[in-house]
């Protein structure tokens, strides 16, 4: 990149943040300390503390307060945090996304106040976390039983790739390698039954909970068993990428640049994909603006892990996807909607949260802006 494109990328960038960050003072006044998932009619909706996606607007707080001083919005991170204690203590309501909760919120916290109360709430987490180990099928459970009777102790998830980073961080900061080598055995397993050799990438996959045999995958939030369900893809590309950054292993970095392609070669004209790559064309018509968030800060970050010959390989699209997402899906001017970026698909096969700003697009749109802008720390890593 030259330097007028530079200037040019700053100009956009730096827009960007700002009408981020004056919408989020905006919308905070109402939200406050809730836990925001989808805008369906413009008005983010409040889930319960447990719900996976309690993380995202505290850690979205997070990193507007670290590029911007903003006082008020720590606070509310804050209050967010405490709020999750609840859930934290009540531990029959956790299951496999207490990472996306505690890394967003307390692992943030230590990361940039040194809140020794915030240390221990993500080591806390990370233990639980931690229990939910299969020996047998080196994978981390998913979900409890979602209803009496339900048998899912076999269950795993592409979305847990993200959850780990918890664990490594938690032996980074205890010296206690037992962390790390959950974290690792579930990468394994995902490096090697998730990842299909083309590089797209099953949702979730079934094992006996005794034995540890694989069954099978499953369609889960996706068209079908085989299709390429788009956020999936992005999981994976930012939780392998993660994986090597914290393991230096060469397997991971592998496994992510090839599904790094996969999700790059399948991208339509304006670099934000659909909702899953292989639904039939009559399904296919959604975005999942999430997805592209997503996998951008990942191959933001893959861009860091690469030498300097294929760096541009990952970080250019990156860019492109971002500056699309900011031109074309972008929200900051409209009063009557509380999300940043449009046209997010939460569970298409429900029906659940179709072409609706979704808090993780928000968040991981505003994470790649910081990425661009040098403002970490980030809290994966």
């Amino acid at each position: 990149m030259n330097m007028t494109e530079q200037a040019a990328q700053a100009v956009w960038v730096n827009e960007a943040w700002g009408k981020a960050l004056d919408k989020v003072r905006r919308t905070s006044q109402r939200i406050g300390a809730g836990f925001p998932h989808a805008s369906p009619n413009g008005e983010y909706v409040l889930e319960p503390p447990h719900w996976w996606t309690a993380g995202f607007w505290p850690g979205l707080l997070w990193l507007l307060y670290n590029g911007s001083g903003d006082e008020r919005l720590r606070g509310i991170a804050e209050e967010c945090e405490a709020r999750l204690d609840e859930v934290l203590d009540g531990y029959t309501r956790l299951d496999h996304d207490l990472g996306f909760m505690w890394t967003l919120t307390s692992l943030a916290s230590y990361k940039l106040t040194g809140s020794e109360e915030s240390k221990r709430r993500a080591l806390k987490a990370a233990n639980y976390l931690a229990a939910r180990f299969n020996l047998k099928g080196r994978f981390i459970r998913a979900w409890n039983p979602w209803s009496a009777g339900e048998d899912n102790a076999g269950v795993t998830i592409i979305d847990c790739a993200m959850n780990v980073p918890l664990l490594f961080q938690a032996s980074a900061m205890t010296g206690d390698p037992r962390y790390r080598h959950v974290a690792e055995a579930h990468m394994d397993t995902v490096a090697a039954d998730f990842v299909r050799p083309d590089g797209s990438v099953y949702h979730i996959m079934r094992y006996d909970p005794d034995t540890g045999e694989r069954i099978g995958g499953i369609g889960g939030q996706g068209y079908a068993p085989e299709s390429a369900w788009s956020r999936g893809t992005a999981w994976a590309i930012y939780g392998l990428t993660l994986a090597y950054h914290h393991t230096g292993k060469q397997a991971y970095l592998d496994t992510a640049k090839r599904v790094a392609h996969f999700f790059l070669a399948n991208l339509p004209q304006d670099h934000v994909p659909h909702w899953d790559f292989r639904a039939p064309l009559e399904e296919r018509q959604y975005r999942d603006s999430s997805a592209g968030a997503c996998a951008a800060s990942g191959l933001l970050l893959l861009s860091e892990q690469v030498g300097e010959l294929e760096a541009a390989v990952y970080r250019e699209p990156a860019v492109r996807i971002l500056e699309s997402l900011y031109a074309n899906y972008g929200a900051f001017d409209d009063h009557a909607q509380e999300g940043l970026i449009l046209h997010g698909t939460s569970h298409y096969p429900n029906q659940t949260n179709v072409d609706v700003p979704l808090i993780y697009g928000d968040f991981f749109f505003v994470e790649g802006l910081a990425r661009l802008q040098g403002k970490g720390p980030f809290y994966w890593e």
